[in-house]
Protein backbone atom coordinates (compact mmCIF):
# COMPACT_ATOMS: atom_id res chain seq x y z
CA UNK A 1 0.00 0.00 0.00
CA UNK A 2 1.09 3.26 -1.08
CA UNK A 3 1.03 6.64 1.11
CA UNK A 4 -1.40 8.14 -1.39
CA UNK A 5 -3.72 5.43 -0.74
CA UNK A 6 -3.60 5.39 2.40
CA UNK A 7 -6.65 6.39 4.33
CA UNK A 8 -6.26 9.48 7.00
CA UNK A 9 -6.82 7.28 9.56
CA UNK A 10 -3.88 4.79 8.66
CA UNK A 11 -1.32 7.30 7.83
CA UNK A 12 -2.30 8.32 11.61
CA UNK A 13 -0.61 5.21 12.94
CA UNK A 14 2.30 4.65 10.97
CA UNK A 15 4.01 1.39 10.11
CA UNK A 16 4.62 -0.51 13.02
CA UNK A 17 7.28 -3.05 14.46
CA UNK A 18 7.45 -6.66 13.05
CA UNK A 19 7.35 -7.99 16.62
CA UNK A 20 4.43 -5.01 17.29
CA UNK A 21 1.34 -6.86 18.14
CA UNK A 22 -1.92 -6.31 16.50
CA UNK A 23 -3.67 -3.14 16.26
CA UNK A 24 -7.03 -2.26 14.87
CA UNK A 25 -7.20 0.37 12.49
CA UNK A 26 -8.99 3.07 13.93
CA UNK A 27 -11.88 4.09 12.33
CA UNK A 28 -14.26 7.05 11.74
CA UNK A 29 -18.09 7.87 12.75
CA UNK A 30 -21.29 9.37 11.59
CA UNK A 31 -23.73 9.62 13.60
CA UNK A 32 -27.36 10.97 12.44
CA UNK A 33 -29.53 12.60 14.98
CA UNK A 34 -32.85 13.40 14.86
CA UNK A 35 -35.52 15.10 17.23
CA UNK A 36 -36.74 12.12 18.96
CA UNK A 37 -39.70 9.31 19.03
CA UNK A 38 -41.85 7.80 22.04
CA UNK A 39 -40.89 4.26 22.52
CA UNK A 40 -45.07 3.80 22.21
CA UNK A 41 -48.18 5.54 22.38
CA UNK A 42 -49.65 4.43 25.50
CA UNK A 43 -49.67 6.82 28.15
CA UNK A 44 -46.16 6.12 30.16
CA UNK A 45 -43.86 6.27 27.17
CA UNK A 46 -45.81 9.15 26.13
CA UNK A 47 -45.12 10.65 29.26
CA UNK A 48 -41.65 9.73 29.65
CA UNK A 49 -40.40 10.82 26.07
CA UNK A 50 -42.82 14.17 27.02
CA UNK A 51 -40.80 15.03 29.73
CA UNK A 52 -37.63 14.76 28.36
CA UNK A 53 -37.97 16.83 25.50
CA UNK A 54 -40.16 19.63 27.60
CA UNK A 55 -37.67 19.65 30.04
CA UNK A 56 -34.91 20.54 27.69
CA UNK A 57 -33.78 24.33 28.45
CA UNK A 58 -33.20 24.57 25.36
CA UNK A 59 -36.48 23.78 24.12
CA UNK A 60 -38.50 25.99 26.43
CA UNK A 61 -36.70 28.69 28.07
CA UNK A 62 -38.76 29.86 31.05
CA UNK A 63 -37.56 29.84 34.49
CA UNK A 64 -38.13 26.25 35.68
CA UNK A 65 -39.84 27.77 38.74
CA UNK A 66 -42.59 28.86 36.39
CA UNK A 67 -42.03 25.85 34.05
CA UNK A 68 -42.14 23.19 36.55
CA UNK A 69 -45.13 23.43 38.00
CA UNK A 70 -47.45 23.56 34.74
CA UNK A 71 -45.16 21.15 32.88
CA UNK A 72 -45.71 18.59 36.17
CA UNK A 73 -49.05 19.34 37.45
CA UNK A 74 -50.46 20.63 33.87
CA UNK A 75 -48.91 18.93 30.57
CA UNK A 76 -47.77 15.45 31.69
CA UNK A 77 -50.82 14.90 33.22
CA UNK A 78 -53.38 15.60 30.30
CA UNK A 79 -50.82 15.84 27.36
CA UNK A 80 -49.69 12.12 27.04
CA UNK A 81 -52.88 10.81 26.18
CA UNK A 82 -53.85 13.04 23.42
CA UNK A 83 -50.38 13.05 22.00
CA UNK A 84 -50.68 9.21 21.93
CA UNK A 85 -53.85 9.62 20.09
CA UNK A 86 -52.55 11.31 17.74
CA UNK A 87 -49.74 9.28 16.97
CA UNK A 88 -51.70 6.09 16.73
CA UNK A 89 -52.43 8.01 13.62
CA UNK A 90 -49.56 7.68 11.73
CA UNK A 91 -47.55 4.76 13.69
CA UNK A 92 -45.95 2.30 11.47
CA UNK A 93 -47.80 -1.05 13.05
CA UNK A 94 -45.39 -3.30 10.83
CA UNK A 95 -42.92 -2.39 12.78
CA UNK A 96 -43.78 -1.13 16.02
CA UNK A 97 -42.23 2.30 15.93
CA UNK A 98 -42.99 5.85 14.47
CA UNK A 99 -42.35 6.55 10.99
CA UNK A 100 -39.27 8.79 12.65
CA UNK A 101 -37.54 6.34 13.53
CA UNK A 102 -38.40 3.81 10.59
CA UNK A 103 -36.58 6.42 8.01
CA UNK A 104 -33.87 7.15 10.69
CA UNK A 105 -32.86 3.91 10.47
CA UNK A 106 -33.19 3.47 6.91
CA UNK A 107 -31.10 6.80 6.57
CA UNK A 108 -28.46 5.67 8.23
CA UNK A 109 -28.32 1.76 6.72
CA UNK A 110 -28.55 3.65 2.97
CA UNK A 111 -25.73 6.34 3.85
CA UNK A 112 -23.74 3.16 4.78
CA UNK A 113 -24.56 1.10 1.67
CA UNK A 114 -23.36 4.43 -0.64
CA UNK A 115 -20.47 4.63 1.56
CA UNK A 116 -18.77 1.16 1.24
CA UNK A 117 -15.48 1.62 -0.33
CA UNK A 118 -14.24 3.32 2.96
CA UNK A 119 -14.12 0.41 5.22
CA UNK A 120 -12.87 2.40 8.14
CA UNK A 121 -16.29 4.61 7.78
CA UNK A 122 -19.34 3.57 10.66
CA UNK A 123 -22.37 5.11 9.94
CA UNK A 124 -25.16 4.79 13.28
CA UNK A 125 -28.04 7.05 14.34
CA UNK A 126 -29.88 8.19 17.30
CA UNK A 127 -32.25 10.61 18.80
CA UNK A 128 -31.95 13.48 20.84
CA UNK A 129 -35.25 12.40 23.19
CA UNK A 130 -35.96 8.86 23.49
CA UNK A 131 -34.49 5.87 22.19
CA UNK A 132 -31.41 4.92 20.78
CA UNK A 133 -30.32 7.83 23.08
CA UNK A 134 -26.96 9.90 21.53
CA UNK A 135 -24.60 8.96 24.78
CA UNK A 136 -25.69 5.38 23.97
CA UNK A 137 -24.29 5.15 20.02
CA UNK A 138 -21.53 7.60 20.62
CA UNK A 139 -20.37 4.33 22.96
CA UNK A 140 -21.16 2.16 20.51
CA UNK A 141 -19.09 3.91 18.03
CA UNK A 142 -15.81 4.13 20.35
CA UNK A 143 -16.30 0.69 20.80
CA UNK A 144 -16.24 -0.08 17.24
CA UNK A 145 -12.68 1.91 17.19
CA UNK A 146 -13.85 5.19 16.32
CA UNK A 147 -11.39 7.94 17.30
CA UNK A 148 -13.18 10.63 15.30
CA UNK A 149 -16.69 11.01 14.56
CA UNK A 150 -19.17 13.60 12.64
CA UNK A 151 -22.32 14.33 14.45
CA UNK A 152 -24.95 15.19 12.09
CA UNK A 153 -27.81 16.94 13.53
CA UNK A 154 -30.53 16.30 10.64
CA UNK A 155 -31.72 19.93 10.80
CA UNK A 156 -31.35 22.07 7.48
CA UNK A 157 -32.63 25.14 9.43
CA UNK A 158 -30.29 26.34 12.43
CA UNK A 159 -32.17 27.03 15.70
CA UNK A 160 -30.86 26.42 19.72
CA UNK A 161 -33.94 24.53 20.00
CA UNK A 162 -32.73 21.56 17.81
CA UNK A 163 -28.91 21.98 16.50
CA UNK A 164 -27.51 23.14 19.38
CA UNK A 165 -29.45 20.78 21.63
CA UNK A 166 -28.20 18.03 19.70
CA UNK A 167 -24.40 19.25 20.01
CA UNK A 168 -25.09 19.96 23.56
CA UNK A 169 -25.82 16.32 24.31
CA UNK A 170 -23.07 14.93 22.20
CA UNK A 171 -20.17 16.88 23.62
CA UNK A 172 -21.80 16.68 27.13
CA UNK A 173 -21.44 12.79 26.97
CA UNK A 174 -17.61 13.30 25.36
CA UNK A 175 -16.86 15.45 28.27
CA UNK A 176 -16.76 12.66 30.34
CA UNK A 177 -13.99 10.20 28.44
CA UNK A 178 -10.90 9.83 29.14
CA UNK A 179 -9.75 9.31 26.28
CA UNK A 180 -11.76 12.26 23.80
CA UNK A 181 -11.89 11.52 19.99
CA UNK A 182 -11.79 14.21 17.98
CA UNK A 183 -15.30 15.36 16.38
CA UNK A 184 -16.99 17.51 13.95
CA UNK A 185 -20.80 18.79 13.64
CA UNK A 186 -22.32 19.43 10.37
CA UNK A 187 -23.25 22.92 9.92
CA UNK A 188 -26.89 23.76 8.91
CA UNK A 189 -27.36 23.13 5.53
CA UNK A 190 -30.07 25.78 4.50
CA UNK A 191 -28.85 26.89 1.64
CA UNK A 192 -26.92 24.32 -0.05
CA UNK A 193 -27.80 23.20 -3.84
CA UNK A 194 -27.81 19.56 -3.17
CA UNK A 195 -30.75 20.54 -0.88
CA UNK A 196 -32.54 22.92 -2.38
CA UNK A 197 -31.76 20.92 -6.02
CA UNK A 198 -33.47 17.99 -3.89
CA UNK A 199 -36.71 19.79 -2.63
CA UNK A 200 -37.16 21.24 -6.25
CA UNK A 201 -37.06 17.73 -7.69
CA UNK A 202 -39.61 16.18 -4.91
CA UNK A 203 -41.73 18.76 -5.43
CA UNK A 204 -41.84 18.56 -9.32
CA UNK A 205 -42.23 15.20 -9.30
CA UNK A 206 -45.02 15.22 -6.80
CA UNK A 207 -46.93 18.08 -8.51
CA UNK A 208 -46.44 16.45 -11.44
CA UNK A 209 -48.37 13.22 -10.35
CA UNK A 210 -51.36 15.67 -9.55
CA UNK A 211 -54.94 15.79 -11.34
CA UNK A 212 -55.17 19.31 -10.23
CA UNK A 213 -52.82 22.21 -9.92
CA UNK A 214 -52.33 24.05 -7.01
CA UNK A 215 -52.57 27.79 -6.80
CA UNK A 216 -50.67 27.98 -3.79
CA UNK A 217 -48.09 25.92 -2.77
CA UNK A 218 -46.81 26.30 0.91
CA UNK A 219 -43.66 25.92 2.69
CA UNK A 220 -44.61 24.96 6.26
CA UNK A 221 -41.79 25.08 8.65
CA UNK A 222 -41.54 24.48 12.58
CA UNK A 223 -42.34 27.41 14.54
CA UNK A 224 -40.22 28.89 17.64
CA UNK A 225 -41.04 31.36 19.34
CA UNK A 226 -40.55 35.03 18.60
CA UNK A 227 -38.69 35.61 22.06
CA UNK A 228 -36.04 33.26 20.65
CA UNK A 229 -36.07 35.20 17.51
CA UNK A 230 -35.26 38.52 19.01
CA UNK A 231 -32.60 36.78 21.31
CA UNK A 232 -30.51 36.29 18.30
CA UNK A 233 -31.66 32.71 16.46
CA UNK A 234 -31.46 32.66 13.11
CA UNK A 235 -33.83 30.02 12.27
CA UNK A 236 -36.49 32.50 10.69
CA UNK A 237 -33.61 33.86 8.38
CA UNK A 238 -32.67 30.71 7.18
CA UNK A 239 -36.18 29.39 6.58
CA UNK A 240 -36.92 32.31 4.44
CA UNK A 241 -33.36 31.72 2.29
CA UNK A 242 -34.46 28.02 1.87
CA UNK A 243 -38.07 29.78 0.30
CA UNK A 244 -36.18 31.95 -1.76
CA UNK A 245 -33.80 30.10 -3.25
CA UNK A 246 -36.29 27.51 -3.93
CA UNK A 247 -38.65 29.52 -5.56
CA UNK A 248 -35.80 30.99 -7.80
CA UNK A 249 -34.64 27.01 -8.44
CA UNK A 250 -38.12 26.20 -9.32
CA UNK A 251 -38.71 29.37 -11.92
CA UNK A 252 -41.77 30.24 -9.76
CA UNK A 253 -43.71 33.53 -9.82
CA UNK A 254 -43.61 35.72 -7.06
CA UNK A 255 -46.32 35.08 -4.50
CA UNK A 256 -47.39 31.07 -5.64
CA UNK A 257 -45.14 29.92 -2.84
CA UNK A 258 -45.46 31.04 0.69
CA UNK A 259 -43.81 30.31 3.74
CA UNK A 260 -45.70 29.93 7.10
CA UNK A 261 -44.78 28.17 10.58
CA UNK A 262 -46.68 25.45 12.56
CA UNK A 263 -46.75 23.49 15.40
CA UNK A 264 -46.83 26.73 18.15
CA UNK A 265 -46.83 25.85 21.96
CA UNK A 266 -48.21 27.73 25.12
CA UNK A 267 -49.41 31.05 25.46
CA UNK A 268 -45.86 32.81 23.75
CA UNK A 269 -46.13 34.66 20.44
CA UNK A 270 -44.44 32.31 17.81
CA UNK A 271 -43.04 33.16 14.31
CA UNK A 272 -45.62 33.75 11.67
CA UNK A 273 -47.39 33.74 9.58
CA UNK A 274 -48.96 30.58 11.10
CA UNK A 275 -49.81 27.40 8.76
CA UNK A 276 -53.30 26.30 10.08
CA UNK A 277 -54.54 30.49 9.92
CA UNK A 278 -52.84 31.03 6.71
CA UNK A 279 -54.84 28.13 4.93
CA UNK A 280 -57.69 29.01 6.86
CA UNK A 281 -57.31 32.69 5.08
CA UNK A 282 -56.72 31.06 1.57
CA UNK A 283 -59.95 29.07 1.87
CA UNK A 284 -62.15 32.09 2.83
CA UNK A 285 -60.22 34.14 -0.07
CA UNK A 286 -61.83 31.57 -2.83
CA UNK A 287 -58.38 29.42 -3.27
CA UNK A 288 -59.82 26.09 -3.87
CA UNK A 289 -56.60 24.23 -4.49
CA UNK A 290 -53.27 24.29 -2.23
CA UNK A 291 -50.44 21.74 -1.90
CA UNK A 292 -47.92 22.20 1.37
CA UNK A 293 -44.88 20.70 2.17
CA UNK A 294 -41.97 20.56 4.97
CA UNK A 295 -38.90 21.38 4.38
CA UNK A 296 -37.64 22.02 7.43
CA UNK A 297 -37.94 18.24 8.66
CA UNK A 298 -35.88 15.63 7.03
CA UNK A 299 -38.32 13.28 7.75
CA UNK A 300 -42.26 12.94 7.78
CA UNK A 301 -43.22 12.29 11.23
CA UNK A 302 -46.12 13.61 13.89
CA UNK A 303 -45.88 16.97 12.64
CA UNK A 304 -46.22 16.45 9.19
CA UNK A 305 -48.74 13.61 8.97
CA UNK A 306 -50.58 14.39 11.40
CA UNK A 307 -50.73 17.71 11.79
CA UNK A 308 -50.51 19.04 7.99
CA UNK A 309 -51.60 16.29 6.11
CA UNK A 310 -54.76 15.59 8.78
CA UNK A 311 -55.62 18.47 10.68
CA UNK A 312 -54.67 21.46 8.30
CA UNK A 313 -56.14 19.22 5.82
CA UNK A 314 -59.33 19.54 7.57
CA UNK A 315 -59.09 22.94 7.84
CA UNK A 316 -58.59 23.99 4.56
CA UNK A 317 -61.62 21.84 3.82
CA UNK A 318 -63.84 23.27 6.09
CA UNK A 319 -63.58 26.71 5.66
CA UNK A 320 -64.09 25.62 1.16
CA UNK A 321 -61.17 24.53 0.14
CA UNK A 322 -61.28 21.18 -2.22
CA UNK A 323 -57.99 20.08 -2.88
CA UNK A 324 -55.46 19.76 -0.69
CA UNK A 325 -51.99 17.31 -1.33
CA UNK A 326 -49.29 16.52 1.56
CA UNK A 327 -45.81 16.66 -0.28
CA UNK A 328 -43.69 13.77 1.27
CA UNK A 329 -40.73 15.07 2.88
CA UNK A 330 -37.48 13.90 1.68
CA UNK A 331 -37.37 10.61 3.57
CA UNK A 332 -34.97 8.00 2.75
CA UNK A 333 -35.48 8.45 -1.20
CA UNK A 334 -32.96 8.82 -3.85
CA UNK A 335 -33.57 12.67 -3.21
CA UNK A 336 -32.99 12.81 0.60
CA UNK A 337 -30.26 10.54 0.58
CA UNK A 338 -28.11 12.47 -2.01
CA UNK A 339 -28.53 15.44 0.53
CA UNK A 340 -27.27 13.46 3.29
CA UNK A 341 -24.36 11.75 1.71
CA UNK A 342 -23.05 14.82 0.05
CA UNK A 343 -23.04 16.62 3.11
CA UNK A 344 -21.38 14.13 5.47
CA UNK A 345 -18.86 13.72 2.44
CA UNK A 346 -18.02 16.96 2.18
CA UNK A 347 -17.45 17.31 6.13
CA UNK A 348 -15.26 13.98 6.15
CA UNK A 349 -12.81 15.65 4.15
CA UNK A 350 -9.00 15.15 5.65
CA UNK A 351 -10.52 12.37 7.82
CA UNK A 352 -11.28 10.32 4.83
CA UNK A 353 -10.27 10.88 1.18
Amino acid sequence: MTANTMTAAERSIGPLPSNHPPVARPKVGVLLVNLGTPDGTEVQPMRRYLREFLSDRRVIEWPRAVWYPILYGIVLNTRPKKSGAAYKLIWNNERDESPLRTFTRSQAEKLTARLAGHPELVVDWAMRYGQPSIPERCDHLLAQGCDRILCFPLYPQYSASTTATVNDVFFAHLMGKRWMPAVRTVPPYHDEPAYIDALAHSIETHLAGLDFEPERVIASFHGIPQSYFRKGDPYHCHCQKTSRLLAERLGWPEGRLMTTFQSRFGPEEWLQPYTDKTVEALAAQGIKRIAVFNPGFVSDCLETLEEIAGQVKETFIHHGGEHFSHIPCLNDSDDGMDVIEAMVRRELRGWVD
